[in-house]
Order: structure tokens, then sequence, then C-alpha cells
């Protein structure tokens, strides 16, 4: 049965094609546009995969790949996302770059991948769980695909609950579909209360905009 959470979403319009059709939209254009802002967040969440143990490495939603030069060279990566076109600059930039710990980049629906269950050491999902229809369903196939005792990692802004942000992220709610993510994501829409209570939150500098949260498996 879909979640309650899905359900909403795709009442707002967000469902997997939405998300392809805006993303080949912003393809181009992404690196300019997002690239500087979300700079300091994948570079967090990079770092923590770095000094996570285990090599075994899953980005979800590996966009056009701005974080994999950043990861060490003893990772091996393995990244998917769900817009062709975001991955073909990713390959481009892995070519460029000579990445050769990348061992592969896959289009594939982060709620359902086809990888074996414990394939990887950690996964990290950067600006991805404001993205998917259902973030329930994204953190159970992340847990699946982990291996126990491994990590789960997700950087991504939450909505502000007071103030003049919170009447700008509702006000651009409806956009949803356009823009190709939530600006009203909050965390409470991906963690279960059991995983709130558990799981690291760590702002992220400058700003704290973003909030980078780290599960064990």
């Amino acid at each position: 049965m879909m979640s309650e959470v899905a359900q909403t979403r795709r009442r707002a319009g967000l469902d997997a094609e939405a998300v392809r059709v805006a993303y080949r939209r912003w393809a181009s254009v992404y690196d300019f546009v997002f690239g500087g802002i979300s700079g300091w967040g994948r570079r967090r969440a990079a770092a923590e995969v770095n000094r996570l143990p285990g090599t075994r490495v899953l980005e979800v939603g590996v966009g056009t790949g701005l974080a994999l030069p950043i990861y060490a060279p003893e990772k091996r990566v393995t990244g998917i996302d769900l817009s062709a076109d975001m991955l073909d600059l990713a390959r481009a930039r892995v070519r460029a770059d000579g990445l050769q710990n990348v061992e592969g980049l896959h289009e594939m629906d982060a709620e359902q991948t086809s990888f074996a269950e414990g394939s990887f050491d950690i996964a990290v999902a950067m600006f991805v769980a404001s993205v998917v229809p259902d973030p329930h369903r994204l953190l159970a196939e992340m847990r699946r695909v982990v291996r126990p005792g491994g990590h789960i990692l997700f950087v991504n802004h939450s909505a502000a609950e007071r103030g003049p942000r919170w009447w700008v992220e509702r006000a651009m709610a409806p956009a949803s579909r356009a823009l190709g993510w939530h600006p009203d994501f909050s965390f409470r829409t991906l963690l279960a209360p059991g995983d709130m209570a558990r799981a690291r939150f760590t702002p992220v500098p400058p700003l704290g905009f973003f909030t980078l949260v780290r599960l064990s498996n």
C-alpha cells in the first residue's frame, strides 16, 4: 500500500516522471545554479564517508557527479540517479577527472534498486530526500542494500519551523512539480520517531541551512 507521504507527494504532482522532466531541464545548468550553494553539504557528507570504515559506497542521486572527485581513492563508489541527462554529465566528469574509483553510474530508481541485500558498506544521499516521492521507501531501500553495521548518510535542507523562511518554503511548495523537489521538506517525512531519536544530526556550516544525518544500519 502506498504510504501517506507518497500519496501526499503524488497529489502535489511529484512522482518519478516529474523528477525526470524537471532534471532534464536542470541538467545543463545544475552545477552553475546549485553547485556553489550545495558545495558545503556535499563536501561535509563526502568527508564523513571518507572517515567511516568500509570501501563499498553507494551514492544515491549522484546527479552530475559533483561529489565524485571528493571521495578518497580507496572508496569504491557506485552512483545511481533517475535522470539520464544528469548521469551523462556525471560520466563525462569521471572521464575528465580520471576517477578510477568510480565503479559504475546507473540509471535507477532510488526507491527500488536492483542491488542485492548488503551490497554496500555506506549509502549516502545528498539533497535527494526532498526529491523522491516516498522518503520512507528511500530509507528502507538504503537499509536493504547496506550491510548490517554499515552506515546511511543524508545531507539535505529541512524546512524552517518558524520565521520568514517558513513562509517562503510553504509558498513555494505548490511549485514542487516544476522545481523537482519539495521546498517544505522535513526530516520527519524521512525518519520514523525512533530513527529521529537515534540519528546523529550535524548542522553544516556556514549558516546551518543544511543538515548532515547519520544512521547506523
